[in-house]
């Protein structure tokens, strides 16, 4: 029954996730396709992508302002938004419409992002309910579908123009599940008097742990592949075991942080999970063949899971109510530099030491989650 009420309760803030994650598991499937169309290099194309990390980061520096100008709106209005990308990447015919558009995707998507998270760590706060986790489980869950129904359409021979229109369809689809009959009592997030004018105190430690939490994740999601079949000797596809496999494992992680949650407490549950997530990046590192580096990848992303969701809870409950779209908003803004510094960290210490050393940094950051972590909870 208790499942069934946070079901209930993660409709809209589940719904907006679930957006992020059909939109992304879209445009990743067919990403060869907008490379080749804007006739990007490899180099390019990194940089291209760093310009969607600097729209969602400028998105995010805005989002406390916009949530409170659009109220119970927020939601649909961002649905709609990211909605209406699906069609942006058909309009990257050179390298420069390209990074524009994924400038306007990444903004669009971190909007729809943080307002979800802040819904959440509200509906946390006021029905005592632990959300972030199932939340998050949606994101995973739509991402891999996506991207898996994607991918079989483009194997199929259907072109993104094809797809666009279907994926557009599905996600107005979920932004009519946005809408919020009422958001309780929040105060303006700028506004906060006396000894609560200050949020950095749990600002910072949990955009450490956000940090860590995304280095991690998509240093691992990026050269996981590549260590398997260059460095093990892995034969040529089995290298994408080792994505999959943290996509998989951190869907299943978060599925079952759920639950978890409500028993141990986010505290102790990432502490825990960051444990795991050390393990898993020494036995990667330490692999003798691609089928053990596989399983260390599966403990990496049911160590990372529950991190970045965890995190959101705890934040929002060290802060005053009035100071929570603002403190969210911040922290991510700092932890996301950790999505794309994260890969290229990896490429520099894999240059230099090997790719081996490179999940050694993977289990050093992982560890990195645990002071962050115990400053928090000081709040």
């Amino acid at each position: 029954m208790a499942f069934l009420a946070e079901l209930r309760a993660s409709r809209a803030s589940g719904a907006g996730l679930a957006a992020v994650g059909v939109f992304w598991g879209g445009f990743a499937a067919y990403l060869p396709d907008y490379k080749a169309a804007a006739g990007a290099s490899d180099a390019e194309m990194g940089l291209a992508l760093i310009l969607s990390a600097v729209g969602g980061m400028s998105a995010m520096a805005v989002s406390p302002r916009l949530m409170e100008a659009l109220g119970r709106a927020m939601l649909p209005v961002g649905g709609v938004l990211v909605a209406l990308c699906a069609f942006l990447p058909l309009l990257a015919g050179g390298i420069a419409s390209l990074g524009l558009v994924l400038l306007a995707m990444g903004a669009a998507m971190s909007t729809l992002d943080i307002a979800s998270n802040v819904r959440i760590s509200e509906r946390e706060a006021r029905e005592g309910l632990h959300l972030m986790n199932l939340n998050h489980a949606l994101f995973s869950f739509a991402f891999g579908a996506s991207a898996f129904g994607c991918g079989l359409a483009r194997k199929a021979g259907l072109g993104p123009e094809t797809v666009a229109p279907v994926l557009c369809l599905l996600l107005l689809a979920l932004a009519a599940m946005m809408g919020e009959r009422s958001l309780g009592t929040t105060p303006s997030p700028d506004r906060a008097d006396g000894p609560t004018a200050s949020p950095w105190g749990a600002i910072l430690p949990a955009a450490a742990i956000l940090f860590a939490a995304f280095v991690s994740e998509n240093a691992t999601e990026s050269w996981s592949a590549l260590y398997i079949e260059r460095t093990l000797d892995g034969p040529r596809g089995d290298g994408s075991f080792g994505p999959a496999m943290l996509g998989l494992t951190m869907g299943i992680g978060r599925l079952s942080g759920q639950f978890l949650a409500a028993r141990l407490g986010e505290a102790r549950l990432v502490a825990g999970s960051a444990g795991v997530g050390v393990f898993g990046a020494l036995v990667v590192a330490l692999a003798p063949s691609p089928a053990v580096a596989v399983l260390g990848v599966a403990l990496i992303g049911l160590g990372v899971a529950v991190v970045v969701p965890s995190a959101n809870s705890l934040l929002g409950r060290a802060v005053a109510p009035e100071q929570r779209a603002y403190a969210i908003s911040r922290s991510w803004m700092l932890g996301f530099t950790g999505f794309f510094l994260g890969p290229v960290g990896m490429g520099l210490i894999a240059q230099h030491l090997g790719l081996r050393w490179s999940f050694v940094a993977v289990a050093l950051m992982m560890a990195l989650i645990l002071p962050g972590l115990a400053r928090l909870k000081l709040r």
